[in-house]
């Protein structure tokens, strides 16, 4: 995780009482404040912010106060974490030009950032960008070039030849050695973690998700690089056998896995590994037609969608650690709700609580980029990344998809609709 940079308050609006005209320490007053690790509720409380950090969440407010926000009582809760981004690509995904200028991929990527921070998400874990557009636009953000959520990114995801990320902008690699430097590369770069993938997907006709597509060599390889800088290696996932293999080769965290068996499940929560379903992935045929999808692309997406759903839903029984992503841009519409919305809403419709669902956008996350102490949470020490809501989102999780205030490190970037 970046450290924590010297911010400041943006003037702001919100039809209610704002007044902030220091740097970005201040109060936010008269908050319901939403404990995501227990699903209680703190009523009128006043959280405190300086340099871009929760001091303290408490009952009262000191005399003088200064820089005060009044949430005329609504409802406060972390800023979203989606941990299945990809800022950079081209719909249809055929359209990619892979020898795009990087200015335009990361003006590309720039704009959907922005439009993330709007809908309250705060934090995005990018798993593959052309031209390595989430590092470049990671270090704009740091220089206070652009506003964009905080990026923790894989640069280039890696793909053997002709493998699900062919033609995608993606590294190419072949063999244990090749894997290892290619993920060496992408690390050294600046990425935080590496992108991989061990089965075919839904992109093209033909395509067959549970088609294994790395040797244990290759696994190793990656694994490998990934370990000498102290992070985790991330797999695009199809079926059972695949998933087991790179488990076994040491990959902790597993993408949509759209045919998982019981026993699978099983041994993933034993490991502790984590799981990103997307399910609004197999559930976004509108989407999809709107944005140009060829018919190959819609079919295989329809035809996953109740065996994927089943995989899910024996993720939560044998109670793996899940994540919410997405695979769409986080903030695009889905049927009048923000995608990342809509993914929770999915999660909940697969027999997680309503809570639960909200801990794959927070705490969970944290856990996994080990940031749990900066991340996910309304607490004393954590970044001030805040979301204002009218209503709680733990009678309806649509409520996130109605955004009335955003605060990243204790600066308003974003007020009303």
């Amino acid at each position: 995780m970046e450290r924590r940079p010297q911010r400041w308050w943006a003037e702001g609006n919100v039809g209610i009482v704002v007044a902030m005209s220091d740097k970005n320490s201040g109060w936010l007053t008269n908050a319901q404040v939403i404990d995501v690790t227990d699903g209680t509720v703190m009523r009128n409380r006043n959280v405190e912010i300086v340099d871009g950090a929760i001091r303290a969440v408490s009952a009262t407010l000191p005399p003088g106060a200064g820089n005060v926000i009044d949430a005329a009582g609504r409802f406060v809760l972390p800023g979203l974490v989606s941990c299945h981004t990809h800022l950079s690509i081209v719909f249809p995904m055929s359209g990619t030009d892979e020898s795009e200028s990087p200015a335009a991929t990361v003006l590309r990527a720039a704009k959907r950032a922005r439009e993330a921070l709007d809908a309250g998400i705060t934090t995005l874990r990018c798993v593959h960008e052309q031209n390595r557009a989430d590092l470049w636009l990671r270090d704009a953000k740091q220089r206070g070039w652009a506003e964009a959520p905080r990026l923790v990114g894989a640069g280039r995801a890696i793909t053997t030849r002709n493998g699900h990320g062919a033609g995608a902008a993606c590294v190419t690699a072949e063999g244990e050695e090749g894997f290892y430097l290619a993920a060496s590369g992408e690390l050294e770069a600046g990425a935080d973690h590496i992108k991989i993938f061990i089965n075919g997907g839904l992109a093209r006709e033909g395509e067959d998700v549970s088609r294994s597509e790395m040797t244990d060599e290759e696994l190793a390889g990656a694994v490998r690089a990934a370990r000498q800088h102290d992070t985790y290696v991330v797999a695009h996932s199809g079926a059972s056998q695949a998933i087991r293999q790179a488990l076994s080769s040491g990959v902790r965290c597993f993408e949509h896995a759209y045919e998982l068996d019981t026993s699978t499940a099983s041994l993933l929560a034993s490991e502790g590994a984590y799981l990103t379903p997307t399910l609004v992935v197999t559930r976004c045929e509108a989407w999809m037609r709107a944005n140009g999808f060829e018919e190959a692309t819609i079919a295989n997406a329809r035809a996953a969608a109740d065996g994927h759903l089943q995989s899910i839903k024996n993720a939560i029984a044998a109670r793996v650690p899940l994540l919410c992503g997405t695979d769409l841009p986080p903030a695009d519409d889905v049927g009048g709700l923000p995608s990342t919305v809509v993914e929770l809403m999915l999660l909940e419709d697969a027999g997680l609580s309503r809570l639960s669902a909200l801990q794959t956008a927070t705490i969970n996350p944290a856990r996994l980029m080990r940031a749990e102490d900066q991340i996910g949470q309304v607490s004393p020490g954590f970044h001030a990344d805040l979301m204002v809501l009218d209503d709680n989102p733990l009678d309806g999780l649509a409520a996130l998809g109605h955004v009335a205030v955003v605060l990243q490190e204790g600066r308003t970037v974003k007020v009303g609709p």
